[in-house]
């Protein structure tokens, strides 16, 4: 895997080796330090900066020769626009001065403004997306049938007056890049290594950071009454698992917040069989157990202040001589029967039982899941946002705030009685496709009938885990969408 930059924190000082990084808004004033690099170069490097044309736009970049009098290799241009950066400008910020110093071994950041001083959690926002760009998901590519050879790291400092207050920033926002770069991780893996007993031992892997870690194996979950999720997974020889990752962070006794995972290690459709075109795509079927298993990761790593439950339904869908047939009819754990009209949608019978699963077991405050459940919420949203679908108004709220504070958007979709009148079955209690027209708000539907009184999210991140547009944080198919979200929902408004 391609290494990740090693980041420290520094007081503003002239940089006296390798390069260096300055921001410029679109009057292209230069901070203090820019000032004095100038000042030694006797002007030079305005000039060199007027020279390239560059306009200060807010990401541009621009690299430029280091002139006479400067003891550095280069001076790199960032852009910064001419308006007042948001949190999310300045995470993406980071992530395009990180392609600007790509390759380069040694740089030092210097966070001044002509107008003003960066603050400490800017400059950690900056770093976290230097580190969210810098991945690259390499570890199968070799050089002439042999391992490829790991380039060094990039060695980053970030230069800025409360350089101190950055790095205690950096502290938190560390572990939450790395919950995310292991949600990213586990969608791109290949389903040939990442099956069903192979993600759960990621997720088991989590007690070593303090997490205490269930899984469920096919006796258990027979015993558990989770037809629904076994009646997926029974034309797969790779047998199903639940993962249940608890973590105490809170009172003693307060009510656990839970999220869940559709965690569909691949989906050929089963016998509804999927077409072959882009079919190797669904070995992201799992990026909502991956976001989960990544969250789960950020907030026990951080030791944040609440009781929380993370809970996973791991299975292969396949069309093997033992799978459901379209027509087949299971009852779920809820004992609620569902008719299977189509096998390909089956991310919802696997949430179904362990919604159930988690309602009944633990009685948590509320529960989210995860699921690149439709291909109907690309339709409506394409890839800039995930659906949302709620039972609580202010759920829906919460989410929509902590997704504009850190560019995890979400869009919230309608649920009433009338689409749900679309999956009641003439053989059984629900099935579980409405067809066509309206397919993410139908599938919604369907998990509401599990989710009872408590209070409820489901997230359909079909067109935000994977595949999604490359940007200045993200160069990877998989983006780890919702560990950032839900880790600021639980931060804003869930911690004790």
């Amino acid at each position: 895997m391609a290494k990740l930059p090693v980041i420290k924190f520094h007081p503003v000082t002239a940089p006296k080796s390798g390069n260096a990084l300055v921001l410029l808004g679109k009057d292209l004033s230069l901070c203090a330090m820019a000032e004095e690099l100038n000042t030694a170069s006797q002007g030079a490097l305005s000039r060199a900066i007027k020279a390239a044309d560059f306009k200060g736009d807010l990401f541009a970049s621009q690299v430029i020769l280091a002139p006479n009098g400067l003891e550095l290799d280069r001076v790199i241009l960032l852009g910064i626009g001419e308006k007042d950066l948001l949190d999310t400008d300045w995470l993406r910020l980071g992530g395009a001065g990180m392609a600007a110093v790509k390759g380069f071994e040694k740089s030092s950041m210097i966070l001044q403004r002509a107008e003003g001083e960066v603050s400490a959690e800017h400059a950690s926002l900056f770093a976290m997306g230097m580190k969210l760009r810098s991945y690259d998901f390499d570890k199968y590519k070799t050089e002439k049938g042999a391992p490829k050879e790991d380039k060094p790291s990039v060695h980053v400092t970030i230069q800025l007056a409360d350089h101190e207050g950055a790095a205690k920033a950096w502290e938190r926002d560390d572990v939450i890049s790395n919950g995310t770069l292991l949600a990213r991780d586990l969608v791109n893996e290949p389903a040939n290594i990442l099956g069903p007993e192979e993600f759960a031992a990621k997720a088991k892997a989590l007690e070593a950071l303090g997490a205490e870690v269930e899984i469920l194996e096919q006796a258990e979950l027979e015993a558990e009454n989770m037809w629904a999720l076994l009646g997926v997974a029974q034309g797969s020889v790779r047998g199903p698992r639940v993962a249940i990752i608890k973590w105490n962070g809170g009172e003693q006794g307060d009510a656990p917040i839970a999220f869940i995972g559709k965690g569909v290690v691949f989906d050929t459709g089963g016998i509804s069989i999927k077409p072959a075109g882009g079919m190797e795509e669904m070995k992201g079927d799992m990026g909502g157990a991956a976001a989960v298993t990544g969250l789960m990761h950020a907030l026990i790593a951080r030791k944040a202040k609440v009781n929380v439950i993370g809970a996973i339904g791991l299975v292969e869908n396949m069309p093997d001589g033992n799978a459901q047939r379209p027509g087949d009819i299971v009852t779920s754990k809820s004992g609620q029967t569902i008719e299977v009209i189509n096998t390909d949608a089956e991310g919802r019978l696997v949430l179904a039982d362990v919604l159930t699963y988690v309602k009944e077991i633990y009685e948590p405050r509320f529960m989210i899941d995860l699921a690149t459940l439709t291909g109907a919420v690309l339709v409506a949203l394409g890839n800039q946002n995930a659906g949302i679908f709620s039972n609580s108004d202010e759920m829906c709220a919460q989410l929509s705030q902590a997704g504009e504070a850190t560019g995890e958007t979400v869009w919230r979709l309608p649920l009433s009685k009338d689409y749900d009148k679309m999956i009641d079955s003439q053989f059984a209690d629900m099935k579980n496709t409405g067809g066509r027209w309206a397919g993410s708000i139908t599938a919604a539907q369907f998990l509401k009938r599990f989710v009872g009184e408590t209070d409820w999210v489901h997230i359909d991140v079909a067109g935000t885990a994977m595949g999604s547009p490359k940007n200045e944080i993200n160069q990877s198919w998989a983006s780890g969408y919702g560990v950032r979200l839900l880790d600021r929902l639980v931060a804003d408004h869930y911690e004790g």
